[in-house]
């Protein structure tokens, strides 16, 4: 008979599901001076193509050489879903500065100029501050000996520190010099107190004292004679000796 109806469904196909990641590089802390690994991310989307991007923003820490990157991935499908994760890498300096030329230790008598170098650090992500810090001590009876303790401190912009020490060991160990004295002296016997003979000493003050012999005669006899023998000792101990004859 030919009677017919019809009747319409309409089926409505929609995208409203975000990609999903399927991987994400993981938060990780690394030295200052390593060089960064700036792995991507990548995500799938259920019906289309997906485009991820980064965003990068650098956070400064606590010291000049510390920061904090966080990066941001944005995964999008081709209807505007989208989806985000986030890495986090912690940049931090715990590297002590490290010294590259160090003064030795050595000995010096006490008139010499002591030799008093610069000691020199590097660190491994930048800048390095060099302290001195001396002190001298003496646990002798020789008031011109004593060791010069120098204390060199390396620090870096982030106040890692390292030290390092020199030790300067002064001591005199010069005896007196009696210089040009006359070997011989021709005096009467009652002048024989007038002579004098001087020495000096490279650090400090000098003694001198005497022993007197009669080689023949004495001064009963017109013409004896005297030895006469100096030492000359200085503040530390070291002594030299000169002997004299007078006529």
């Amino acid at each position: 008979c030919g009677n017919a109806t019809t009747a319409q469904q309409v089926i409505t196909f929609i995208d409203t599901t975000a990609p999903e990641f399927t991987s994400v590089p993981e938060d990780y802390t690394t030295e200052c001076s390593n060089e960064l690994v700036l792995d991507l991310a990548t995500a799938s989307d259920l019906c289309t193509e997906t485009t991820v991007t980064i965003e990068e923003v650098s956070t400064d820490g606590e010291c000049p050489n510390e920061y904090t990157l966080t990066r941001t991935f944005t995964a999008t499908d081709d209807c505007g879903n989208a989806s985000s994760a986030t890495q986090v890498i912690t940049i931090v300096d715990t590297t002590a500065p490290e010294f590259t030329f160090l003064p030795a230790d050595y000995t010096a008598e006490c008139s010499d100029v002591l030799s008093l170098e610069d000691a020199t650090a590097a660190d491994n992500c930048g800048a390095v501050d060099i302290a001195i810090e001396e002190s001298s001590a003496n646990d002798t009876d020789c008031p011109q000996a004593y060791v010069l303790t120098r204390v060199f401190t390396a620090t870096d912009l982030c106040g890692n520190a390292t030290s390092a020490t020199q030790t300067i060991t002064v001591v005199d160990t010069t005896a007196p010099d009696f210089g040009l004295e006359d070997l011989e002296v021709s005096l009467p016997c009652d002048d024989y107190d007038l002579i004098t003979v001087d020495a000096t000493d490279n650090c400090g003050s000098v003694t001198i004292a005497y022993e007197e012999t009669s080689v023949s005669g004495g001064c009963v006899i017109p013409v004896g004679t005297l030895l006469r023998v100096y030492t000359a000792t200085d503040d530390c101990g070291n002594s030299s000796t000169f002997e004299q004859i007078i006529l």
